[in-house]
């Protein structure tokens, strides 16, 4: 009985097996803040994020969403790239609409200490289901 020879490793094979540069961004997703350039005068920053996503913990199905943040800054304000890598590292992650869009405002206020942010996740409907999560944070 012969054995087929084993197949050569590609170039193809190997690259789909290392993570790309934007994978290992996402993978690392850390907010990144500046100092706010107008500190003492209020003011708010509104930023939407309409590529969220997630996956159902008890389905595993993809769950879409559109973030919306708006806040008012404090000391620092969140630097825009950082936050939408941020917001990419949830798509693998196991997490239903209320804990992902609570723990999104824990870690904003972490990082940024806001005087006011508020965290609306507006979800895809699926399976005739419309859900829309809103936290807040005041000082």
């Amino acid at each position: 009985m012969s054995q087929s020879p084993i197949p050569p490793i590609t170039d193809d094979a190997l690259q789909a097996a290392e993570p790309k540069y934007g994978e290992r961004l996402i993978a690392e997703g850390n907010l990144i803040t500046f100092p706010n350039p107008r500190v003492g005068r209020r003011y708010s920053i509104n930023i939407t994020l309409p590529e969220f996503t997630c996956k159902c913990p008890f389905s595993g199905y993809p769950d879409f969403a559109t973030i919306c943040v708006t806040y008012v800054p404090n000391l620092r304000v969140v630097e825009l790239k950082a936050l939408k890598l941020y917001i990419n590292s949830y798509r693998d992650r196991y997490i239903s609409h209320e804990e992902s869009i609570n723990q999104i405002l824990d870690d904003f206020i972490a990082a940024c200490d806001p005087l006011e942010a508020k965290i609306t996740g507006d979800f895809t409907p699926r399976g005739n289901v419309h859900t829309v999560v809103e936290v807040e944070h005041r000082k």
